[in-house]
């Protein structure tokens, strides 16, 4: 249902693309770097405590500084903020909470200007509960809206139609006493699910990509882009083996890790939606979308499926990284090495933590004295190091660790839930820090939605931002060399070794070869190396002299270490 306030702008975005497209580059997405911004907790222009596009345009000089590629926003549309704004009531729309269609496009204008893509979160496995179409559809079993959610009559004994469960907890079924049937929601009760395999939602679907295409973003981060479609029979998930659950996805606590969630997800049928929304961005130039992959067992796999070609998604990302404890260089080796098995005819895009998780420094930058900046910095380099593209996360570039909201200031309904065992996604939504001195890190002029992390004041970008030694420089040395070789961006990678704590891979692009090492141990480690083939091009030592480790071809590396050099070869002497 496209509002007055939507149509304000005509769709004129595709009169000029066989022009555009000379001009631009089309592959942009591919080695891109891209800052996700959580809005609600960027910056506040109103004074209400909460965040906003106004706000965002506000800091894009910022973000552009930080050498980044592009921002994905998540959702701002319509919503009443059940699951704050993964929930969603009109698709073509901003909520007031956020501001309105002409900020939107002042934002996008703004960001252009600096070179910045802007990537929108599209939320279309799931709408909320208050959405016109679901607010139809419930009214009976034969209204033309009927069949656009996955309802199903109970079992003869009045219970759900099949055993799936909800990634919130619980069953995934809802019962609604007008229809008398039950709904489907993956999520919470407030999100039913979208049938897509009803030809009208999805058309309906690619009409609201299409709105904000016209509107100018350059593309999408697609929501659970592996619960589209569900199995038409209704058919139970399988037990999954003890042995085989982890919780990457849901906390322990929660029985969603019971399951093998073979037909409540990841359907063949999925591929063909995702061919028509990339036949529609084709339409617009350098444009790119990248999906979040949600399955614990299956999903570099499934990424890998859902990227392969130039037909169906630009990338995807897993949870391999996002979930995991602090990784030892044999972990990641094993990682790339099965990515890399998989995924060579597809892209993936690597982030470390977003607002779904507790964030990386909290997990993996902790030794016995602590969070320990120089292993906070390597991680970022070995993210940044990567064959594909970088999701980071807002504050990520600061070193923020997450932060403990106590249970009275929870907002989170997951967190809620499960509290104590699993304290929710507050900690990693907490506002961005700006300002030191101020209470509210300069956020906002008023007591913010969340409070600000106890630890985060400290690491305020205005402290940052003049020190030379500070984690935020670091993050823009290193963006702004990565950029300086297709290698690192483009290229492909091979020989993915770890050798005792020592990770290790090079990259290449044509002519171009670059190899990388980084000791994930606290203590000095070594490797051999030609040595005598290389050309150093990036040392951080946290104070020791890369160059003097270098002893014939062994490769001595200082804890925390890392070691980047260009390997001449016999086109490059």
């Amino acid at each position: 249902m496209q509002s007055t306030a939507a149509s304000a702008k005509p769709d004129s975005t595709e009169l000029n693309n066989a022009d555009i497209s000379k001009q631009v580059d089309q592959d942009w997405w591919r080695g891109a770097v891209i800052y996700q911004i959580y809005p609600r907790s960027y910056q506040d222009s109103t004074g209400n405590g909460m965040g906003d596009i106004s706000g965002i345009t506000h800091r894009l000089n910022y973000i552009a500084e930080l050498g980044v590629d592009a921002v994905w926003i998540s959702p701002f549309f319509k919503s009443p903020m059940k699951d704050f704004g993964y929930d969603v009531s009109d698709y073509k729309d901003i909520d007031p909470t956020f501001g309105s269609l002409a900020d939107f496009d002042a934002m996008i204008a703004k960001a252009h200007s600096l070179n910045l893509k802007v990537m929108i979160d599209l939320v279309l496995s799931h709408s909320s509960n208050q959405h016109p179409w679901f607010v139809e559809s419930r009214q009976s079993t034969d209204n033309d809206k009927a069949d656009w959610y996955v309802w199903a009559d109970p079992k003869a004994d009045g219970t759900p139609p099949n055993n799936w469960l909800s990634i919130f907890g619980g069953s995934a079924w809802e019962w609604d006493g007008r229809r008398r049937q039950y709904y489907l929601h993956n999520f919470l009760a407030s999100q039913p699910d979208l049938n897509f395999h009803t030809p009208a939602v999805q058309d309906a679907l690619l009409d609201v990509a299409k709105f904000w295409l016209d509107r100018g973003v350059d593309g999408f981060r697609l929501d659970t882009i592996n619960f589209y479609i569900h199995d038409v029979e209704f058919r139970d998930n399988p037990p999954l083996p003890k042995e085989q659950r982890n919780s990457t996805i849901a906390p322990e606590v929660n029985p969603y890790n019971f399951q093998e969630h073979l037909y409540s997800k990841n359907q063949p049928e999925n591929l063909v939606f995702l061919e028509r929304l990339r036949a529609l961005m084709d339409r617009y130039p350098a444009t790119a979308a990248v999906g979040e992959v949600g399955d614990a067992q299956l999903g570099l796999q499934i990424a890998a499926e859902y990227t392969k070609g130039d037909n169906r998604m630009h990338m995807c990302y897993a949870f391999e990284f996002l979930t995991s404890p602090k990784p030892t260089a044999k972990h990641i080796a094993e990682v790339l090495q099965k990515e890399q098995a998989i995924n060579q005819d597809g892209w993936t895009c690597w982030a470390l933590s977003n607002h779904d998780v507790v964030r990386h420094g909290s997990r993996w930058s902790w030794d016995e004295t602590g969070f320990n900046a120089d292993l906070y910095k390597l991680h970022m380099t070995i993210q940044l190091s990567f064959r594909g593209s970088v999701c980071l996360y807002q504050g990520e570039e600061l070193g923020l660790e997450e932060a403990d909201v106590p249970y009275e200031r929870l907002q989170d309904p997951y967190g809620i839930t499960f509290w104590p065992e699993f304290k929710g996604r507050d900690g990693c939504r907490t506002p961005m820090v700006w300002e030191a001195t101020h209470s509210s890190g300069g956020f906002s002029s008023v007591p913010p939605w969340l409070p600000i992390g106890d630890t985060h004041l400290a690491l305020a970008v205005d402290q940052q931002i003049e020190d030379q030694t500070s984690i935020l420089s670091f993050y823009r040395k290193f963006i702004h060399f990565r950029k300086q070789y297709m290698a690192l961006t483009k290229g492909d990678i091979s020989d993915i070794k770890a050798t005792e704590n020592i990770l290790s891979f090079t990259r290449s692009y044509d002519d171009e070869k670059i190899f990388c090492a980084f000791n994930l141990e606290d203590s000095i480690q070594s490797m051999s190396v030609e040595a005598q083939n290389h050309e150093v091009i990036f040392t951080e030592q946290w104070g020791k002299s890369i160059e003097s480790e270098v002893m014939g071809n062994s490769l001595n590396l200082a804890p925390y270490q890392l070691y980047i050099a260009r390997v001449r070869t016999n086109k490059t002497l």
